[in-house]
This record gives structure tokens, sequence and C-alpha cells, in this order.
């Protein structure tokens, strides 16, 4: 079996969604991108400020409510039957309840061959970045740098605290040729 999902999991600011460009690029088929920040913008306005959907503090603490959990699971089998119709997928994901979030892709994702890669910064850098972009609330990409890992189990990890995104992406595309990834 050849791998249908590649799950890139990390805190924001650490990467993730500049890799899965550079994956994009160097992958020689097409995969499609699959991006936690493009499931939270499609969220009803009402969602996204709430105790029902997700909400961000002022300190950078996101918090998650059943609303949005239930919505967030339905996507999650949404790109699993989008992977099973046999077009490869990348997902830019933080699993913010680090252990449990990947459980619940991986009961998404059976059947399907997925590599497992964590996406690592180191905090103060992706502090930086974060504060770069303008878009995110100061210490969000601090607090969730390691939270996010906390438990989560993979087939490989990068860093990009000092690593060239392409140059990570060909790592992982690497890992899919050679099947290096210690699946």
């Amino acid at each position: 079996m050849t791998t249908q999902v590649i799950v890139l999991n990390g805190g924001s600011s650490s990467g993730k969604s500049g890799l899965v460009r550079c994956l994009q690029a160097v992958l020689p088929e097409p995969w499609l991108a699959f991006a936690i920040d493009t499931f939270v913008d499609s969220l009803p306005a009402s969602l996204r400020a709430s105790l029902a959907g997700i909400e961000f503090a002022p300190d950078g603490t996101v918090t998650v409510g059943p609303e949005f959990s239930r919505l967030e699971q339905a996507w999650m089998e949404g790109v699993a039957a989008t992977a099973r119709a046999d077009a490869p997928v990348i997902v830019d994901d933080v699993f913010l309840g680090g252990a449990d979030s990947q459980s619940r892709w991986r009961k998404a994702l059976t059947g399907l061959d997925a590599l497992w890669v964590g996406v690592r910064c180191a905090p103060a850098v992706a502090a930086g970045r974060e504060l770069a972009r303008g878009d995110r609330p100061p210490g969000m990409a601090e607090r969730q740098a390691e939270l996010v890992h906390r438990g989560v189990v993979y087939d490989m990890e990068v860093d990009t605290t000092h690593t060239e995104s392409l140059v990570c992406a060909r790592t992982i595309a690497d890992a899919l040729v050679t099947g290096s990834g210690s699946r």
C-alpha cells in the first residue's frame, strides 16, 4: 500500500503551511491540502468567538467547544473520504488535544496508509514568526510549540527552527519514496 495521507502536526507559526506548499511542489504527483485554518475560516462567525465553537483568548489560549468538535469530526471524515476516493491528501493540523487529537484522526483515517509527521519549531522562533504574521494573538505560538506534541506518536519529525521548508519537504518526500518513515 502506498501512503495516501500525510498528517503534519505542529503549533501555530511552526511552518506547516509553507511546508505543505513545498511538499506539493516536490511530490511527483498532485496532493490536495487540507488545513485546520481553512476549516476554522469556514465556520460561521457565530462559532468563531463562542463557547460552543472556538475562542482565541488574548493570551494565545485556544478553547474549542462541542459544536466545533462535532463539525471538526465531520471535516476529518470528509478529508478521509477524499483520500479513499484516490486523491492523496496532506493534512495541516494543530493537535490542541495532543494524543486525543491524533486518536480522532486515526479513527477517521482507518484503512488508509498515513505518514504522521511532527513539525517542530523552537518556541522563541515560532513567537517571532507569529509577531511578523500579525494575525494571531501574541503567545499562541509559544504556548502551542510543545503542547501539540504531548503523547503524539510520529513516523518522523522535522524541525523548521533552522531548516528551510523546502529541505524539510524533500526529507518527507524521500521518506515516502524509500519507505524510511518508521511506520
